[in-house]
C-alpha cells in the first residue's frame, strides 16, 4: 500500500521559502525519500519521543538569503505542520502536533521548543506584540523570543479556531461560542 505524502510551499517575507512534506505514522521513509541536498539537516524527532520514525513525520526545507537548511519533526498525531515568520525576532515558528518549534530563520538553529498539553491549532503573531501566540485546543499561551512563557490561559471548551482581529485574539470554540482575549495580556477583551 502506497503512503500518501502531503506537500506545501510557503513564501515568507525577507526571501524565506519553506517546502513542507508530511505523512502519517510509520511513513518516515516516504517523507524523507525526496530530501534535497545542500545546507544543514537536523532531525528533531527525538524531542517528541523515542523511535520517532514510527510516529507521524514532517520535513521542512527552508531556503533563505543566507542559505538552505532542513529540519525533520515528529508528531504523535496526524497533523499538517504550519509556520509563522516572526520577523522582529528572526524566527520561523512551526507548529506540528502538540509541539511548537522556533528556528532561526536564516540558519535553522533550534532556538527553543515547547510542548502543549493538547494539539496546537495555530501559531499567530504581530510586530505589535512582544511575543507570539500559540493556540492549542484547551489553552492559549504567549511565548517570548527567548522561549519563556509570558502568560497562559486555560479554556473550558475545545478551541477550534483562533485569529487576530481588530487588536483582539478571537477564539471560536468547538460548540461555536466566540470569546475575545487581549493578545498582549491574555485577559478577556470586549
Amino acid at each position: 500500500m502506497a503512503t500518501e505524502v502531503s506537500h506545501a510551499v510557503i513564501a515568507f517575507p525577507g526571501g524565506i521559502r519553506a517546502s513542507l512534506r508530511w505523512a502519517g505514522s510509520g511513513s518516515a521513509a516516504a517523507v524523507f525519500a525526496l530530501t534535497e541536498t545542500g545546507g544543514t539537516l537536523e532531525d528533531h524527532g527525538a524531542l517528541v519521543g523515542s523511535d520517532p520514525d514510527r510516529r507521524c513525520r514532517a520535513e521542512m526545507r527552508v531556503e533563505s538569503p543566507a542559505g538552505a537548511w532542513t529540519a525533520r519533526l515528529a508528531s504523535t498525531i496526524s497533523d499538517a505542520p504550519a509556520g509563522f515568520y516572526w520577523d522582529t525576532a528572526g524566527l520561523l515558528v512551526v507548529k506540528y502536533g502538540f509541539h511548537v518549534y522556533a528556528f532561526e530563520a536564516r540558519t535553522g538553529a533550534l532556538r527553543w521548543h515547547h510542548r502543549s498539553a493538547s494539539p496546537v491549532v495555530v501559531v499567530l503573531g504581530s510586530s505589535r506584540l512582544a511575543h507570539i501566540l500559540v493556540q492549542a485546543e484547551i489553552e492559549t499561551f504567549a511565548i517570548e523570543a527567548s522561549g519563556e512563557v509570558a502568560w497562559r490561559v486555560a479554556h473550558s471548551d475545545v478551541v477550534a479556531a483562533a485569529e487576530l482581529v481588530g487588536g483582539k485574539l478571537v477564539l471560536t470554540s468547538f460548540a461555536g461560542e466566540i470569546r475575545a482575549l487581549d493578545p498582549a495580556t491574555g485577559r478577556g477583551a470586549r
